[in-house]
């Protein structure tokens, strides 16, 4: 395993626990005041179907990190097998598409949030592809 390979693997790990971190925003802290601050939503504006469509976004975030996470186990496990850097380079692969609509739809102060959730995984998918 390359020098590039590795570093693509502990970025995409990166990228895993991110998205695992939005799960628990999103999933979990979203039906407190904390967490609908970091949203920026105001109490009045929390509704149920709010909070539905956050817990959806939070397990959409936590299923991409569970695919990213079992390719690191099975690459780990079975390097020379292909399948794990399969599920690796399409859980990135829509971490980030689901980054760059992100930029491009929301207010410009999530941007940095964008471009963490797109970043990390495109430095992983590109170091895993050219490792």
């Amino acid at each position: 395993m390359s020098a590039l390979t590795i570093i693509g693997l502990i970025v995409a790990g990166m990228a895993a626990l991110l998205h695992l971190a939005f799960f628990v925003l999103e999933s979990v802290l979203f039906r407190l005041p904390f967490g609908r601050r970091v949203f920026g939503v105001r109490p009045e504006h929390d509704s149920p179907a709010l909070r539905l469509f956050a817990v959806n976004q939070g397990i959409y975030n936590l299923a991409l990190a569970l695919l990213v996470l079992a390719g690191l186990v099975l690459t780990i496990a079975v390097p020379d097998a292909a399948f794990g850097t399969v599920l690796i380079i399409a859980g990135c692969s829509v971490m980030v598409v689901a980054g760059v609509a992100l930029a491009i739809t929301a207010p410009r102060r999530t941007l940095p949030i964008a471009l963490a959730q797109a970043g990390l995984p495109l430095v992983a998918t590109v170091a895993i592809v050219a490792g």
